[in-house]
């Protein structure tokens, strides 16, 4: 890439929203430099952005199709190297992304994800009951801490049939893999710690099979070949599966909290049956994207984005790193209008890509929204009064510009 001043991305993630509109203004494909300086085309165009999502010329494949990674200058010293060099479904391409996905849809079914529904019900009222006590006497809650994360931890560590005792171990390996800005060193030590964990788990579970999503993986076959997951492929799929499906639940539970009670007239309108928690939730998957951008695709060969949609003569070169924006594309005014920046659950048009589009759309895009649709009406139910507790300039984001969220939420609940 030549340009000689690309955007600068914050790794800390400082102000999402703010870098989100840079972005737009700079066009619907602008070069950016990552942390360490590595440069890529960040797309915040949803038109252009889909067609790029579903055009086999883009990869997730660094070791095939991104010529810095192959050329050996993408290091595990540069922050982001874990995101990218990981091996699994999440960087698969072509004919391996189909063989693993389809093994993966055969234990990760929607009756397992429905079948879990009594089961959140009753953590979340567990957990309300503890946010209750906690919050007596007009003391402030932290609802990050105390419903966003466990919540999603819980559930995730039972659809793995992981004990419930290696949850907060769990939580915290995860946190270090999605704070960009952490040491790369501690950041790799996180990811071995996880795969010893989850190691683990896959030698109980096939020593003693339950009916859990482990020994469903472990047990799936291809009905053309015959063939199962590889051990490492195993593993490597169970850590896309944690990593991916627990820090975005957790945002987009925080998400739709911080939104409505700093959009006191959008709760109203909810309350008065106006709206639905479905329009609550999908508006926060747009307003606020639980992954601010993710972690990259490459041109399998030169892109002519006018060819696409998108501006004429701007060409995506072969080997080019690609960052697909989503909190930039969610409020994208050329598709939601001039009005894209504000929160509205009645919005008739919610469309968003925050679950991803095409062949790598979130496999546990409906858990996500199972767990937020039974948190959400529960929370405001539960605490009709609840507001927060400190002025909403003091909510500190998460550090990070992939994962979107707030450092603690703190509430009053009378």
């Amino acid at each position: 890439m030549g340009n000689p001043s690309p955007l600068v991305i914050d790794a800390s993630g400082r102000d999402i929203h703010e870098e989100a509109a840079r972005i737009r203004e700079s066009g619907p494909a602008a070069r950016v430099a990552l942390p360490g300086g590595v440069e890529a085309w960040a797309v915040s165009s949803p038109a252009l952005l889909k067609r790029l999502l579903t055009d086999p010329r883009v990869s997730k494949d660094p070791r095939q199709h991104w010529a810095r990674f192959m050329a050996g200058e993408i290091t595990p010293q540069w922050p982001l190297f874990t995101w990218v060099a990981v091996q699994n479904m999440f960087t698969a391409y072509g004919g391996d992304h189909k063989r693993l996905r389809v093994l993966v849809s055969k234990a990760f079914t929607a009756r397992r994800t429905a079948a879990l529904q009594p089961r959140i019900e009753e953590i979340t009222r567990k957990l309300l009951d503890g946010i209750e006590e906690a919050g007596r006497d007009s003391r402030a809650v932290d609802l990050r801490e105390e419903l966003c994360y466990p919540l999603p931890i819980q559930v995730i560590s039972e659809l793995f049939g992981l004990p419930e005792e290696r949850g907060p171990e769990l939580r915290r390996l995860v946190d270090r893999i999605f704070d960009t800005s952490a040491d790369p060193g501690e950041m790799t030590a996180a990811y071995e710690r996880l795969y010893v964990v989850l190691a683990e788990l896959v030698a109980a579970k096939r020593e003693s099979p339950g009916d859990d999503l482990t020994s469903g993986l472990i047990a799936a076959r291809d009905e053309e070949g015959g063939t199962r997951l590889s051990e490492q492929e195993l593993l490597d799929t169970l850590v896309l599966m944690v990593s991916a499906g627990h820090e975005t639940t957790v945002n987009l539970i925080d998400n739709a909290i911080h939104a409505l009670l700093t959009h006191p007239e959008q709760l109203a309108r909810l309350r008065a049956g106006h709206a639905t928690w479905d329009d609550v939730v999908e508006e926060t998957l747009r307003w606020d994207a639980p992954v601010a951008s993710l972690p990259l695709r490459y041109a399998v060969e030169d892109l002519d984005l006018g060819t696409l949609g998108g501006p004429e003569g701007t060409v995506i070169g072969k080997g080019e790193a690609i960052l697909a924006a989503y909190a930039a594309a969610g409020r994208d005014p050329e598709h939601h209008g001039k009005d894209a920046d504000r929160f509205d659950v009645t919005r008739a048009d919610k469309e968003h890509l925050a679950f991803g589009y095409g062949v790598h759309h979130c496999l546990g895009a409906p858990l996500g929204r199972l767990e937020a649709r039974i948190a959400l009406p529960a929370l405001f139910d539960r605490f009709p009064a609840l507001r927060l507790a400190v002025p909403e300039g003091e909510l500190e984001p998460v550090g990070s510009f992939i994962s979107n969220g707030h450092r603690s939420l703190p509430a009053l609940i009378v």
